[in-house]
């Protein structure tokens, strides 16, 4: 512990990505196995899914087989299971462990344990027990490994859950199903009861490492380290726990104290960066307009040392004042013959060609529907990329919707294929039933079904159907949440279109996100591709603007280009958002803290932006959509 740590409760490392994290894990997991081994003895791991772990299981995968690291004196013990699910069903956590790990490596079958989710009801406590003694009868568990969800749980211990909670069937909370909707095809599908190891259990492993990806995690994060131990974060109660450490990487570490307001825990360099987040926060916190901050303010709230050094109050709040009034702009394309020396983007070249990329459709105008409106209206040639289908996303309600208006439709005409097409996927709707995996052809017409809405929402947002291009990357059609594998495809797609298009401009979101997220791999797949074009012409003066992602914005000191709305045109943005009528149930991306829909959230994201521009002491705007300038060489 030093000075920047000391608010932090529970031992916590940053590492530059989740690889670096899940190394330093797979590290302490091999040492352990090569120990035991030598010893002739068992190690007992205790197991978590979801996607927060599937790079350290790929880690250990690969030790296994270059590497020679041996499971065979192994025992698992996993965290939950869905209650109901068969071990065989695809969105079991039996069948995601096969999947992920088991399968792979040199592991007994019979010696890896997962809570039986098909007990009967009044079996289940019974059950419970007898998991609790397994794990007593081989010694306990040595190592365990978890995630953690936006309600602060870990396994399913949700909140309301104490630090003397054992293993037993709980009631999941409405946050959590909504979580995993798209993995089960819809709300509706997914379990309302799972069987989980308790706070208890699992503060009794010797060691802990939790897991934690994306800055989505970075307050629950901040909460379960800096915050008191309550069960309305059951993650906090690792504080209790004598060796527990929690592996991050930058996103999900950005909330803690150290990261959020280094100046408040010790010295800092105060770089141009720091400066505008620093006085920015301290605007905020003494609800002050910027201008108007005076050197006690500096110097009553941990910032006495930047006062010494700039000289005086007065100096800081003109910079800072400066510095955000130039991030404004109604031209995001830049204002063709203006002088644009305090603008974020360039005046020429005029028209741009602009590339705006939508990892699945709605992130687009969820996130930018306004500032797309603006750019086509005021003449760029602007080229709208959906890198995905979205198919995944659709419920299976809609698609009976749409087969049952296609043969209506039908009746009475003699060119049948449509309608051949709409029974057949109808028959196969009914044979998957409601926890099957889709077929290529449910697939497709779910797929169509979103370019159906991107097509009406783009009419709302002054685009035409030329405007748009649907890439559908491989790795999405052929995979499923949780499961996806970025191949040479999917690059060699978006280097097309790059090399296409030729962009001045590219909006792109995904940075930050839980590395196995669609923005996530998508983001990805953009940074590669621009690496293959690095010789081209067009990328010398290419910029990229960084779009926060559905269900959130930019913080005003993270804010290089701000675009303001108009009450019509954002209320335009709200009807391009409508469109997707097959997204309007509550998205997990886009819930915000459980509540809320596609459109409200985006209301709420744009008009608090505008908000505080207004606290600051800007002019007052109705909403504003925000943008981060990035670097592929940062």
């Amino acid at each position: 512990m030093n000075e920047f740590t000391e608010r932090e409760q529970i031992t916590t490392n940053i590492y530059e990505d989740a690889d670096r994290a899940c190394g330093f894990v797979a590290d302490a997991i091999e040492r352990l196995l090569r120990e035991r081994q030598s010893q002739g003895k068992s190690a007992v791991l205790g197991l978590a899914t979801g996607s927060t772990p599937v790079r350290l299981y790929r880690e250990l995968i690969r030790r296994h087989r270059e590497e020679g690291l041996s499971f065979a004196n192994v025992v698992t013990f996993n965290l939950d299971e869905y209650y109901g699910l068969e071990g065989t069903h695809p969105e079991s956590y039996r069948r995601f462990m096969q999947d992920q790990l088991f399968d792979h490596v040199d592991l007994d079958p019979e010696k890896t344990h997962v809570p039986d989710g098909t007990v009967e009801r009044e079996d289940v406590f019974a059950s419970c027990r007898r998991y609790e003694e397994k794990i007593e009868e081989v010694g306990g568990i040595d190592i365990q490994i978890l995630g953690i969800g936006r309600t602060g749980h870990i396994g399913f211990n949700e909140p309301g859950s104490g630090p003397e909670s054992r293993t037993r069937l709980v009631t999941l909370d409405t946050l959590t199903r909504r979580d995993a909707a798209r993995d089960f095809l819809g709300e509706e599908n997914v379990p309302r009861h799972a069987i989980t190891m308790g706070v208890g259990t699992i503060l009794d492993a010797r060691v802990v490492y939790l897991l934690a990806w994306g800055d989505s995690k970075a307050g629950v994060i901040s909460e379960s380290v800096e915050g008191q131990p309550s069960a309305s974060i059951p993650a906090s109660f690792l504080q209790l726990h004598k060796d527990c450490v929690f592996c991050v990487d930058g996103g999900a570490a950005s909330q803690l104290t150290r990261v959020r307001y280094p100046w408040l825990v010790g010295p800092v360099e105060w770089s141009p960066s720091l400066v505008r987040k620093a006085v920015t926060w301290l605007a905020q916190k003494v609800q002050k307009p910027v201008l108007k901050l005076v050197d006690e303010d500096y110097s009553e709230n941990g910032m006495a040392d930047l006062l010494t050094e700039r000289g005086s109050s007065y100096e800081l709040n003109i910079d800072l004042f400066n510095q955000t009034q130039h991030t404004i702009t109604g031209w995001p394309g830049g204002k063709p013959g203006a002088d644009d020396t305090n603008r974020p983007e360039s005046a020429s070249p005029y028209p741009k060609r602009v590339l705006v990329l939508s990892p699945e459709p709605l992130d687009d105008v969820s996130c930018m529907g306004g500032t797309l409106h603006r750019l086509a209206n005021q003449g760029h040639e602007v080229t709208v990329a959906y890198m995905t289908s979205g198919n995944l996303a659709v419920p299976d309600t809609e698609v009976r919707r749409t087969i049952e208006l296609i043969i209506e439709l039908g009746e009475g005409h003699e060119d049948q294929a449509e309608v051949s097409f709409a029974r057949c996927v109808q028959r196969q709707l009914e044979e998957k039933g409601q926890f099957g995996l889709d077929t290529a052809e449910i697939r497709r017409l779910k797929g169509l079904i979103r370019r159906g809405e991107v097509r009406s929402s783009a009419l709302m947002l002054g685009l035409t159907v030329d405007h748009l291009t649907f890439l559908d990357l491989p790795f999405y059609e052929e995979g499923r949440y949780r499961r996806f594998n970025v191949g040479e495809e999917d690059v060699n797609r978006m280097h097309a279109l790059l090399e296409e298009v030729q962009p001045h401009q590219i909006f792109v979101t995904g940075e930050n996100h839980d590395p196995l997220s669609i923005p996530a791999l998508c983001f990805g797949v953009l940074r590669d591709a621009m690496e293959k074009s690095s010789d081209s012409e067009w990328r010398a003066s290419c910029n990229v603007w960084l779009y926060r992602g559905p269900g959130g914005e930019w913080e005003a000191h993270e804010i290089d280009m701000a675009v303001p709305l108009s009450p019509s045109e954002f209320e335009n943005k709200i009807q391009g958002i409508y469109q997707h009528q097959s997204q309007r149930s509550q998205s997990p991306s886009l819930a915000k803290n459980g509540a809320g829909n596609t459109w409200n959230v985006a209301s709420e994201l744009n008009h608090s932006t505008a908000q505080v521009y207004d606290q600051l002491g800007l002019p007052e705007y109705e909403a504003i959509e925000g943008f981060k300038k990035w670097s592929l060489n940062r």
